[in-house]
This record gives structure tokens, sequence and C-alpha cells, in this order.
């Protein structure tokens, strides 16, 4: 395994500036920042340009449906600043990277130790004077996880039986927890309340569904015709994932990874003096980031219950873009 596949675990840092009475900070892995830090925070935005993996405009293709999903949390697992678009991956300042392990047999991002960050909270900081003097132009951050809440439908004939629950069979909300890592090491998931264990790698494009409850009534009958578990799992397509790499040609990262790459709005200056922190927004498109195979044409995520292997299928599930700004 190339060492460069890897994704990243998020630190989540309180982002207050040092108290006067106590010059020093603290991120959550108890490591003290002494000074101004170079910050790192998500941005979650639904109308931010949709992009292909080489960074141009993309579209659905015929036969596809999506949804833009509603964002809840994201982890990362590796950040390098990059002075140019010829900078090859690895070979620029690596801020960040996760923690790894071979508890499942191969070189894994280790989930199980990553931390998960909500939008605008800081994820990770490093003290400015560790971070190497220079003008970058490109950032590449590595995703490897997100939780987010989605719309769909029970179809089927026993679908009318929902009729009376609350809401009905269509328009149904669930969350989503998807994997975009080149490899990663789940013990167990819970995207909102129940939990899957796993206790293995997984590649990119797993993910884990958790449907809303129906009621007792409702779930009593879901249990009649095998469809009872609230909490159901799959794998997108191997490279299916959208992952943006405008540097597709100067700059290529590994198949199977989630490298996504973006120049800075402005270019990012670090000069060694800085008496403020440099926080760095992380705005990821997440326009119609959710993606499936139309099997049943109407342009809604539709979960058969007669017969699931009818269903909608879940094919692409990566983050559309990403826009780095600092201030």
């Amino acid at each position: 395994m190339n060492k460069f596949l890897f994704l990243i675990c998020c630190i989540f840092v309180i982002g207050f500036t040092s108290c006067a009475d106590d010059p020093s900070d603290t991120d959550n892995n108890n490591n003290n920042i002494d000074g101004p830090a170079l910050r790192f925070k998500f941005n979650f935005d639904e109308l931010q340009e949709r992009l292909n993996n080489i960074g141009l405009p993309a579209t659905i293709p015929a036969g596809n449906a999506a949804q833009t999903p509603d964002f809840n949390s994201m982890s990362i697992h590796y950040i390098e600043l990059a002075p140019s678009a010829f900078t090859a991956l690895g070979t620029g300042t690596i801020v960040y990277k996760g923690e790894e392990t071979n508890q499942g047999g191969n070189e894994a991002v280790d989930f199980r130790v990553a931390n998960v960050a909500d939008e605008n909270e800081v994820f990770f900081s490093i003290s400015l004077k560790d971070v190497a003097a220079g003008e970058y132009e490109w950032i590449r951050t590595s995703v490897t996880y997100q939780n987010y809440d989605i719309t769909f439908n029970l179809v089927g004939p026993s679908a009318s039986n929902l009729d009376l629950c609350d809401g009905g069979p269509t328009g149904r909300t669930g969350t989503v927890a998807s994997f975009l890592g080149y490899n990663v090491y789940i013990s167990s998931i819970t995207p909102k309340e129940e939990s899957l264990a796993v206790n293995d790698d997984k590649l990119q494009g797993f993910w884990v569904f958790e449907r809303d409850d129906l009621g007792s009534v409702c779930e009593g009958f879901l249990q009649s015709v095998g469809q009872g578990s609230k909490i159901t799992s799959g794998e997108a397509p191997a490279g299916s994932t959208t992952v943006v790499n405008p540097l597709f040609d100067s700059s290529p990262i590994p198949a199977g990874s989630c490298v996504v790459t973006a120049p800075f709005t402005n270019k990012l200056t670090i000069t060694g003096n800085e008496t403020e922190d440099i926080v760095v927004t992380l705005s990821y498109s997440v326009n119609n980031s959710l993606e499936w195979v139309d099997n049943i044409p109407n342009g809604e995520l539709d979960f058969h219950i007669d017969n699931p292997a009818s269903s909608d299928r879940i094919v692409d599930m990566g983050v559309r873009g990403l826009i780095p700004s600092w201030e």
C-alpha cells in the first residue's frame, strides 16, 4: 500500500484565542499550542458547484438520480499544503495525518480513534511555528467519513400497509454513515441511534443506513415481512466515488483514495512571524452528492420492501468539490 494512501481523523479544538493569563491553547488531543495556531474547520455548501473527478462541472448521468443530503459531520485523515500544482502528493507540507492500524489485516485508517467534526467546528489545530514558512497555492484533504440525513421512500405492494403510519411510506427520513477512505478499520458504527458491528476493514464506498422509526404497529408489520431492521449496509461499486482533483495531470492521486484537492481562493502565506491565528475554512460541495441508479425511475430514492434487489442502488457519495479560504 502506497504510504500516501491515507485519509484523516479530525481533531476537534475549541477555537478561542489564548487567554490573557495563560498564553497556551490546548486541542482535544491534549497537545499544548503555544502562540498563534493554524486552524481548520468545515463548511458544507449545498449551492457550491457540483464537480467531477477532474474538477469540471458535472451533471447527473441519464438513468441516475441524486439528492443533496443534510450534512451533520465529517472526518478527514490527512492535510497537505502544496506550494504549486506540480508538487507531488506527499512532498508538500504535511500538517496532519490521523492514526492508522493493521487490526483488520491491512493498513487502514483507524476509525475507532477518528474525531468527527460538525460544520464550523475547529477540528484540527497546529502551532504556526511548526508549519514551514512559505506560500501555498493548493491544499489536499483526504476525506474519510461523512454523516448526513436523507429522504427516501418505502415502495412495493406491501408499502400500502404503511399508509396509516405517521407520515406514510414516502418522504421518510434516515441517516447515512459513509466511508470514503482508501481503507478504514471500523469496529462499529452508529449513524444516529442504532449500531452496527463491523470489526473489519472497509474499502472506499462502504455505507450504513439507519431509517427513522415508523411506530410500533408499522415496525411490527415490517418485521413480519422480513424488513424489521432499521439499519442496513452496502457498498458502492469500486471506482464510482467522486474524488475531485483538478491536478490529475501534474499531481495524480492513487486510485481508491479520497484526496480532495483544491486551490486556495487567495494563496496561503505563512511567514513564521504571525501574531494571530490563521483559520482555514474547507468548504465542501455537497450539491447532489448522494447519487444512485434510479431503478424505479422517479428521481427519488426508493427502497423496495418486497423485493430489495429492485431498490435503487447507491453508486456515489463523494463530496463534489472544495473551496479553501483563510483569514
